[in-house]
């Protein structure tokens, strides 16, 4: 499921939430969402206002994340609703903000909408998430001969066995 998010918003609600929450910059939300979206196979847009920094080049090759800038024109939440009514399968949108103007506007096309905290929330608790151990090759494929070997002779089991 493609995500929308709202950038200031969502960074807002992290910075003033009774402390349940590190404090994050622009940047370091972002590569966490990137993280986040990576973990679960998706794709995520994520809109501020403003036109941000002069050098963007920390917000390039985010995993699964594309970060743009409303500009001086317009406004954050003006691109997220335009970008709701373009998208053709917006019954496979969720929609990231607290803005009860966006989650109306994600409620008239059929998409999810999750608050900002919440959100956030499911970030944290994925990418705190350890991944499982990965199971050494052998588990599945078993040993192989020279390595069976090895062990046969550790074990004094050897040539004397045959």
């Amino acid at each position: 499921m493609p995500y929308i998010i709202d950038g200031h918003n969502l960074l807002w609600a992290i910075q003033n939430n009774d402390e349940r929450f590190e404090p994050q910059d622009e940047v370091q939300m972002c590569w966490t969402i990137g993280r986040y979206l990576s973990r679960i196979g998706e794709q995520g847009e994520l809109v501020f206002d403003g036109v941000g920094p002069a050098d963007k080049g920390c917000f390039d090759n985010i995993p699964g994340l594309a970060v743009s800038f409303a500009g001086r024109s317009s406004d954050a939440d003006g691109i997220i609703e335009e970008k709701i009514k373009a998208y053709s399968s917006s019954h496979l949108l969720t929609v990231v903000s607290s803005d009860r103007r966006l989650r109306r506007a994600a409620s008239c096309r059929k998409a999810a909408a999750i608050r900002a905290d919440a959100f956030w929330e499911k970030v944290l608790a994925q990418v705190n998430k350890k991944r499982p151990a990965r199971e050494p090759t052998a588990k599945r494929h078993g040993l192989s001969e020279s390595e069976t070997d090895v062990w046969l002779d550790a074990f004094g089991l050897g040539e004397q066995g045959q």
